[in-house]
């Protein structure tokens, strides 16, 4: 019965989730804004590749 006691009282395990879960939460924050940003620079990317002029091939 008191390790029982014992085992409700420790916080240890609640703090380590808590920790687990901030964790997590920017893990999806940082994976949400580096997606967003790669669409962004892929737009840009694709835009700046049919805006420029083909060079010329020969010597010079």
């Amino acid at each position: 019965m008191t390790f029982f006691k014992n085992l409700v009282r420790d916080e240890q395990g609640a703090t380590a989730i808590e920790y687990g879960l901030i964790a997590a939460l920017i893990a999806v924050a940082a994976i949400t804004a580096m997606s967003q940003l790669g669409s962004t620079l892929n737009g840009t990317f694709t835009n700046v590749s049919s805006r420029m002029q083909p060079g010329t091939t020969g010597g010079a």
